[in-house]
């Protein structure tokens, strides 16, 4: 399994745009890389997923148009750009990989998940 590392939260004003990233500790060339996100009293949320292979991504309703990932094999990183912010994606997001290679944006088919890294939106 990878390891992982979430960078790039942080306080963010409503309207505003941040990017996240998260490196691996090793190849991510066949694992399907998700990102979710846990707010206080929450559950947590799959916010969107790269599968491999295809690299197709899904996202989930709550941030469509908003929220972009990409990721960089060749730099063992995913990404994470979201705009429009608004005080409900405050949240710790985190950076998940499954070595089936495929995306369900449930949190029990990945085996890897990194620290997680806080993102704040507020005026």
């Amino acid at each position: 399994q990878v390891q992982l590392v979430e960078s790039g939260g942080g306080l963010v004003q409503p309207g505003g745009s941040l990017r996240l990233s998260c490196t691996a500790s090793g190849s991510m060339n066949y694992y399907a890389v998700a990102w979710f996100r846990q707010a206080p009293g929450k559950e947590r949320e799959g916010v969107s997923c790269s599968s491999s292979g295809d690299q197709s991504t899904i996202y989930a309703d709550s941030v469509k148009g908003r929220f972009t990932m990409s990721r960089d094999n060749a730099k063992n990183t995913v990404y994470l750009e979201m705009s429009s912010l608004n005080p409900d994606d405050a949240a710790v997001y985190y950076c998940a990989a499954a070595v089936s290679g495929l995306c369900v944006l449930h949190g029990n088919f990945f085996g890897s998940w990194g620290q997680g890294t806080q993102v704040t939106v507020s005026s």
